[in-house]
């Protein structure tokens, strides 16, 4: 069973009201369709995101958030997983993702990645392109380090790198890093080991890869979004290093 879940926002210390964003259809590379959401920057930046949710996909959350980088100056567009197997009608965030999940590929999370990329340069305009993923969508992220697109930087929010079902092992792929890493991870995390996160930035180092690691004490798996109440210091900490990491690319 799936937590229940939380729609709302950390504080985040924002000083303007969300600009309002919309959702789109995307189409993967083979043809299907998925829900995306999009948020336009009143003053952009010039960088744009790619926001990847955690294992439940686009919900209210993540498109709250895609309105939050919107408002510090980030274009950025929120994917779904589903589009394969269940289109692009909103689901119910609190059913269980696994059967979909379980047949979902590192190639066509690596596609979908590529088809939100586009829409930003090509509908959006944005130069730069930073990949932001929580939990599931952290684990597709620290993989985009070293994907084939022309990103800038990817961050991670207790998202593995050890391999993960269909996901293999980042560690193999160390020395192919080519964008600056920020990793956004949680010490009593039950689902990432502290110690894959250690070693991992043990290897980043070891490689010479320019990354940041930042381990919250005490904190749990997904303390960003479903406990961001009991964590509100780890959240609006992990958001400040966002926002300067997306500015810094």
């Amino acid at each position: 069973m799936c937590v229940p879940v939380d729609s709302e926002l950390p504080d985040l210390g924002l000083t303007r009201p969300l600009p309002s964003g919309a959702p789109v259809a995307l189409t993967t590379t083979d043809g299907s369709p998925f829900r995306a959401f999009v948020a336009q920057a009143v003053e952009s930046s010039g960088t744009g995101f790619v926001v990847l949710p955690d294992m439940r996909g686009l919900f209210s959350f993540y498109e709250r958030l895609t309105e939050a980088l919107a408002s510090v100056g980030f274009d950025a567009v929120a994917i779904d997983y589903f589009g394969r197997t269940s289109g692009i009608e909103p689901r119910d965030p609190e059913d269980d993702p696994w059967p979909a999940l379980g047949i979902y590929s590192a190639e066509q999370a690596s596609d979908d990645v590529g088809v939100a990329i586009t829409h930003l340069r090509e509908s959006l305009g944005v130069g730069r392109v930073v990949v932001l993923g929580f939990c599931f969508g952290g684990l597709i992220s620290i993989r985009e380090g070293y994907a084939d697109h022309a990103v800038d930087g990817v961050i991670a929010a207790y998202g593995g790198p050890a391999e993960w079902g269909n996901f293999p092992s980042a560690f193999e792929r160390i020395g192919e890093f080519r964008v600056p890493v920020l990793g956004l991870f949680a010490e009593a995390d039950q689902v990432v080991p502290v110690e894959d996160v250690r070693d991992f930035d043990a290897a980043l180092n070891e490689a010479g890869k320019p990354h940041e690691i930042t381990i919250y004490a005490g904190a749990p798996h997904s303390f960003f979004d479903r406990d961001h109440a009991e964590w509100a210091d780890a959240s609006r900490d992990a958001w400040d290093r966002i926002v300067a990491f997306g500015r810094a690319c």
